[in-house]
């Protein structure tokens, strides 16, 4: 775990606070969408709009294998990077493309009416479709202004599957993730998706870092 952490200090993802992913010389430009892949039969028999969320997060292990922080030019709306590549905001926004909603589309709407609300950290001076919905601090600021919190935090079992948690690793880092179907076995603690740096996995790290947000769609 601390390998992981030290990959995203080096690489200075999306999933932090204080250091951006910001067009540089060799950002590579990818103009054209890969959709996420459709739901699968699991999804489909989902009985609650949380566990849709869960299970479109779970179809991204093993599909997302690189974590990638490189600023790319994307299509608008329903633009993404390579289903191989991103960071961890990539495992919410393809999560909810797959229930319908477009997290890349709805942050920056919103962004534009109401810029003033969200974080300054990266010296932006106007909405960028391209990366807002990639950073955590806008993700939880929007979930935040459409009344998604949810207040609870200190007991394992306040966490649903498909609710979103956001933490605070050391510094100024920020995370994201979602909360999977299954539990850890022996606890009321459900697994999570992430990515943290080696791609989309699933993983008991709910308590591994500080909570700093829980929302729910």
């Amino acid at each position: 775990m601390k390998l992981l952490l030290a990959i995203i200090l080096i690489t200075a993802s999306a999933c932090s606070s204080g250091a951006p992913i910001a067009p540089t010389p060799t950002a590579r430009a990818v103009n054209t969408i890969t959709p996420t892949r459709a739901p699968t039969e699991r999804a489909r028999g989902a009985t609650t709009l949380g566990e849709r969320i869960a299970l479109a997060a779970e179809d991204q292990v093993g599909v997302t294998t690189i974590y990638d922080p490189q600023y790319v030019r994307l299509a608008y709306p329903n633009g993404d990077v390579p289903p191989e590549r991103g960071v961890c905001t990539d495992v919410i926004v393809r999560a909810f493309r797959a229930i319908g909603v477009d997290l890349q589309v709805r942050v920056n709407e919103d962004m534009r009416k109401n810029f003033s609300v969200y974080p300054k950290d990266w010296g932006l001076t106007a909405p960028d479709p391209n990366i807002d919905h990639r950073r955590v601090q806008n993700l939880t600021t929007y979930f935040e202004r459409m009344g998604k919190r949810v207040r609870a935090i200190d007991a394992d079992e306040d966490f649903k599957p498909g609710d979103i948690v956001a933490w605070q690793l050391s510094g100024w880092m920020q995370h994201i993730g979602i909360v999977a179907l299954d539990r850890v076995p022996g606890t009321n603690r459900h697994y999570i998706v992430h990515n943290i740096g080696a791609g989309t996995r699933k993983e008991d790290v709910l308590r591994s870092y500080t909570i700093i947000g829980h929302y729910r769609w």
